[in-house]
């Protein structure tokens, strides 16, 4: 096995800037750094983290809470912050944090607690009031992805804004006849961000005078199937006949633009249809959509844990920065055609 002192002598330097190079901690110059890493490749050095912990007090692993594993936009998430992290040196450790409050309360009273990671990052999940003490205990940064949590730092979209955004170009097309397909309750957990997005929804129709109409609503789940199965039960009813539909998640939003081709809509020129999330299938379908950028959220956790880490402050925690949005005009939305 090749050891420290074998790099060293390679690099021609000593055994400590081996140390400092590799780990990123401490100063070292560019070419300095790279004789290094050169020696250790050529080598085939890999940095023992168990010794590297103890030197540091680092783990160099950052546990990340996540309530989906199989959803698009909590991957996409997931996938930024892993990379970023990543290319910075440091592994996960992912934490599925489900309804089940057993599972949930073994993750912050047991494995959280073990001292395995320098840090937590929390994806869109609504902590309560304990688990958020659970988390403040452990002494650690912690960056939290969704809603806000008053006691904790908080990377946050405005839900409200982006719905209102969407409705607003459907109605700026001269849609008023818009049905909503938003989610059922049990998918209305985390921060009620199906909740939000009806709100800003019906903000939007009450700002522009369009009185709310029930028959233009459907529950589905968040899935490109429960969007097609909620689109054919809204443009199958007589007293519907919307112009247009504004999902409230992008996959929802496909299956939508799905079922109408199926029934026989003409996409836009007999319906438009737009969406939320900036899903990487949006462009293939021509969606018009509202992007939250999903993965550059996650690509600005690690990199607000990682600055935490390095700098720590002291008014760190109560944080709050608001994420981007943007609407992005593809061919599913076009004016509603004159009488």
């Amino acid at each position: 096995m090749v050891s420290i002192d074998e790099v060293a002598r390679e690099a021609g330097v000593s055994t400590a800037t081996v140390s400092r190079a590799l780990s990123g901690r401490g100063h070292v110059s560019d070419p300095t750094r790279a004789r290094v890493e050169a020696a250790a490749k050529s080598l085939g050095y890999v940095v023992s983290s168990a010794a590297s912990s103890l030197a540091s007090g680092r783990t160099r692993n950052i546990g990340v809470l996540v309530p989906f594993l199989d959803r698009w936009f909590f991957s996409m998430v997931l996938s930024g912050t892993a990379t970023a992290l990543q290319k910075r040196g440091y592994d996960i450790t992912l934490y599925n944090l489900t309804a089940d409050a057993g599972q949930r309360r073994e993750i912050f009273e047991t494995f959280l607690r073990r001292q395995r990671v320098d840090g937590v990052i929390a994806i869109a999940i609504e902590l309560g009031e304990e688990e958020t003490e659970r988390l403040i205990e452990l002494d650690l940064p912690v960056i939290a992805i969704g809603g806000p949590n008053p006691r904790l730092t908080t990377l946050t979209v405005d839900d409200v804004a982006v719905a209102r955004l969407a409705t607003e170009h459907l109605i700026a097309l001269g849609h008023r006849a818009i049905a909503h397909i938003g989610a059922s309750p049990e998918f209305d957990l985390d921060f009620h961000i199906p909740t939000q997005r009806r709100q800003g929804f019906e903000q939007a129709l009450a700002d522009a005078g369009i009185p709310p109409r029930p028959e233009l609503y459907e529950h589905a789940d968040f899935t490109i199937e429960g969007g097609f199965r909620a689109a054919k039960q809204l443009l199958g009813r007589p007293r519907a006949q919307p112009s247009a539909i504004f999902a409230a998640s992008d996959e929802m939003a496909i299956g939508a633009l799905l079922a109408a081709r199926e029934l026989g809509y003409r996409v836009p020129e007999d319906l438009s249809v737009v969406g939320i999330d900036g899903h990487e299938l949006g462009a293939f379908f021509r969606l018009t959509t509202v992007d939250q950028f999903p993965l550059r959220q996650g690509e600005r956790a690690a990199d607000a844990i990682l600055a935490e880490l390095d700098s720590p402050s002291a008014d760190g925690r109560n944080a709050r920065a608001d994420l981007p949005f943007e609407l992005i005009v593809r061919g599913s939305t076009a004016r509603l055609p004159s009488p």
